[in-house]
């Protein structure tokens, strides 16, 4: 039995290339500058969790948007019925459509046929050419309103002119390599690392900026066309509503400052024909006060001295210099076509991303180290090339991650050491099978042969689940969760190449070099959980009866006291906050529970200068939030001035109420998934049994948030779907065994063949469990707050997981065999006992051979 020398020559091309691709994430950026310019210089993008910076979701506001647009769609009525001669008694807005009441009936026609011209064709989806417009006449009134699809094509394209707008609003203040993209149908994800303030960056990237110069009433007398305005300091301006000159007639915006007074003003320049206009504007209004107006709020009211023809002026007011920095930048950027509102905030501080850098490095290591130490003890020094594809693994999960521009979060981090342990199933496999069948009397290259073959399809049954469970999280998840699918669903891929093609080609080659005639896999120290003839299924009632017990209980703790359900789920807001010394707090306690903002809890986390502070929902929309936030900062500092906010978390209500919405969906798919999976594989009663089990599982696991109180937020999700992924596949491995020993021993019952295939898979499902424990175990202990919520949860159900498979999984089909033996009559007797599956015909399988 020999290897292909092209197989061998491309297995090491693959490796040599994943080396070189992985091997810039590993080195100092001043070595890397020194490599040549042909060798790979692309390092994986690290998530804002690691390095710091902010992340914001802003949402296209609808009815905002529609109320402009209306807006000026009553100005463009009014014009072409004027043009046209149609005398209409009343061009009004009413609600979400104008309302043209005409002086005659008979004109109805033409007022709609012209008003029809204001209509634009829809150029993009399914309503591609309709017109955005519906007009329609009864008698002399004539509505004219957006359609359905107009509206949606409005959102659409501002939500294309906000990317634009935003993208230029953050080019103007310097932010390097932000991240800006559209997001579903009307929201826009804007990430900007480093340090950033976030209430200016909800300043920069919430407001519309849209910017008009107005006259003051006379004699300052409201009346109609008037609007009273505020400035910031609460002065009140009755604004004519008339625009003299908008915004979008600036060229150009600088920050100087006041030779007299040193304080921060904004210089505007307009095009030329707004200085033309602007000229004509001050001439002919010496003597009177006019309005700068931004966003509904006065700037400054100055009275106009003389005219001013070059075109240029000042803003001035209470600036700080960041503040007029920021308002030059959205005047060059230009306005928002409609108002943005900020509805997920997520800022990260540097020092916080360098300490979850640190804490998932070293746990990622040390998880590694345990599991080559266990695999080295297990199979001794073929336990060592199991460690060389482990490692190998990595390398490749690196680059790869590298090559598809991936981002590194923290629950990435655990991804990849979840996915050695899962990478390790498959060389346990492996092993095992070859060692079951050096015990058979096979020579070396037949027990390899045969065992790669019967372990094949266990893995691919096994990595399939888990994929099942990765593509659910990457679909219905967001931020870091989806950075966690995807580095565990690429280990899951690269699995396969690392501990299958690979490992086998070595083996191979090692025992053809080597002229080993048999195979032996010893351990370093001697244990043996082979040819055991434990009578699990005498213990199927109690522990049937225990796990019901544990998930009534469970189910009771879910219901009282209950989830402490994370700022994901409930919306509102969280702080992370470092103090120089051990916290106070009580003196915290005291000091934010008289902002008034409701319901405040606080914790400390990792050590005694680390607290979370979390505030409730507040009432009142997202403003209300962003005040909330400033609130707590001001007070926080307050307290204790040495104190620093090292990350913010603000979720609104609706993003809440989606995040919860697509965490139950995506557990309730992934499982349904699952079942089909499997009931395709293995037959219904198999499928059937796992999904029961499933549910206990997860019920367990529901429990278990409950009554240690750790966050249920979006990592939790993570933890509870990888679980069902986990749990599902390892009952493949005990199934797997069961359909082949049902063909192999048609004779045996049911019963029988159940313990027998539990005892020939309990080494493997031992060895796997620990090594997967071994990988998080480390991730639990030092990974911190960040990833506590998922691995704190795995290793529990991992323990979970084994015992299920065993004492409910097995019960369940059992009973299912027993009842389907009674109840198909058309089988023989002598076959009715072992027989669960029918013979498939047209299938053959390897694990049968």
């Amino acid at each position: 039995m020999r290897n292909s020398p092209w197989l061998v020559f491309t297995y090491t091309v693959i490796i040599v290339i994943g080396l070189l691709i992985a091997l810039p994430n590993v080195l100092p950026q001043s070595t890397l500058q020194r490599l040549p310019t042909w060798l790979p210089h692309e390092q994986v993008s690290l998530g804002l969790d690691l390095r710091g910076g902010s992340h914001l979701v802003l949402e296209v506001d609808e009815a905002d948007l529609t109320k402009e647009r209306l807006q000026s769609l009553l100005q463009d009525a009014r014009r072409v019925l004027r043009e046209k001669g149609i005398q209409p008694k009343a061009v009004v807005r009413s609600q979400n459509q104008i309302v043209v009441t005409l002086a005659d009936a008979a004109q109805s026609d033409a007022a709609v046929t012209e008003l029809r011209t204001l209509a634009n064709p829809i150029s993009t989806g399914l309503s591609a050419g309709q017109a955005d417009l519906n007009v329609t006449a009864n008698g002399a009134t004539i509505t004219v309103g957006f359609s359905p699809a107009g509206i949606s094509a409005n959102v659409d394209n501002a939500v294309q002119q906000s990317l634009e707008v935003i993208r230029q609003r953050v080019d103007q203040v310097g932010v390097s390599e932000p991240t800006i993209q559209r997001i579903g149908a009307n929201r826009v994800l804007v990430q900007l690392p480093g340090a950033q303030d976030p209430s200016r960056l909800r300043e920069l990237l919430g407001s519309t900026a849209k910017m008009s110069f107005h006259m003051l009433a006379p004699n300052n007398q409201p009346g109609p066309g008037v609007t009273m305005l505020k400035d910031d300091e609460g002065n009140s301006y009755p604004v004519l509503d008339r625009v003299e000159i908008s915004g979008d007639r600036l060229s150009d915006a600088r920050v100087s400052f006041d030779p007299n007074t040193r304080e921060p003003i904004v210089s505007f320049r307009f095009d030329s024909a707004g200085s033309t206009r602007f000229a004509e504007i001050t001439r002919q209004n010496v003597g009177s006060p006019f309005a700068i107006v931004l966003d509904n709020k006065v700037l400054s009211a100055p009275v106009i001295r003389e005219p001013i023809t070059g075109g240029s002026g000042q803003i001035s007011g209470n600036f700080s210099a960041d503040s007029a920095t920021t308002l030059a930048a959205m005047l060059r950027a230009g306005a928002l076509p409609a108002k943005l509102t900020v509805i997920e905030e997520r800022t990260v501080g540097a020092d916080l991303g360098a300490d979850a850098i640190r804490m998932g490095v070293y746990s990622g290591i040390v998880g590694f180290a345990l599991v080559a130490a266990f695999i080295f003890v297990l199979y001794g020094t073929w336990g060592i090339l199991a460690n060389v594809a482990l490692l190998i693994h990595t390398i490749l999960t690196l680059s790869a991650l590298t090559l598809v521009g991936a981002t590194l979060t923290l629950p990435g981090i655990a991804g990849v050491v979840l996915g050695i342990g899962l990478a390790v199933d498959a060389n346990v496999l492996i092993n095992e099978r070859i060692r079951e069948e050096t015990r058979k009397g096979r020579g070396a290259f037949a027990a390899i042969d045969t065992g790669f073959n019967r372990a094949y399809s266990t893995i691919i049954d096994g990595n399939m689940t888990a994929l099942i469970a990765a593509v659910i999280l990457f679909w219905f998840g967001s931020g870091p969760v989806r950075g966690f699918a995807v580095t565990m669903a690429l280990g899951l891929i690269i699995s396969m190449f690392t501990s299958v093609a690979f490992v086998r080609v070595a083996m191979i080659e090692i025992t053809r070099r080597r002229k080993f005639k048999v195979l032996n896999i010893r351990p370093l120290i001697p244990f043996s959980p082979y040819d055991k003839h434990i009578q699990f299924m005498k213990a199927r009632f109690f522990g049937v009866t225990v796990s019901a017990l544990l998930s009534i209980a469970s189910v009771v703790l879910f219901i009282y006291p209950g989830l402490n359900y994370g700022v994901d789920f409930r919306g509102g807001i969280q702080m992370s906050v470092k103090t120089k010394e051990a916290a106070d707090l009580a003196k915290f306690r005291e000091g934010l529970d008289s902002l008034g903002l409701g319901e405040i809890t606080l914790q400390t986390f990792g050590d005694n200068n680390s607290i979370l502070v979390r505030a409730q929902r507040q009432e009142g929309g997202e403003e209300a939030q962003t005040a909330a936030v400033t609130k707590l900062k001001a007070e926080v500092a307050k307290i204790d001035p040495s104190a620093t906010v090292e990350g913010t978390d603000v979720i609104g209500p609706k993003v809440s109420g989606e995040l919860a919405s697509a965490g139950i969906l995506s557990v309730v798919i992934a499982s349904f998934a699952m079942l089909l999976y499997i009931w395709a594989r293995f037959e219904w009663p198999f499928a059937v049994g796992a999904i029961v089990t499933l549910v206990l599982d997860v019920t367990k696991a529901i429990g278990f948030f409950a009554i240690t109180g750790l966050d249920f937020n979006l990592t939790a999700i993570a933890a509870i779907l990888t679980l069902v992924g986990y749990s599902v596949n390892d009952k493949v491995v005990v199934y797997d065994r069961m359909r082949e020993n049902m063909r192999l021993y048609k004779s045996m019952p049911l019963r029988e063949i159940i313990d027998k295939s539990i005892n020939e898979t309990l080494a493997r499902s031992l060895y796997t469990n620990a090594t997967a424990f071994l990988a998080l175990v480390p991730m639990a202990i030092w990974g911190g707050s960040a990833v506590s919520s998922f691995a704190i949860p795995m290793v529990f159900g991992i323990l979970v997981a084994g015992a299920s498979s065993i004492f409910i999984a097995a019960p369940i089909l059992l009973f299912l065999g027993d009842w389907r033996r009674r109840h198909a009559k058309a089988v023989p007797a002598t076959d009715a006992a072992a027989e669960i599956i029918p013979p498939e015909e047209g299938r053959s399988r390897k694990s049968a051979t």
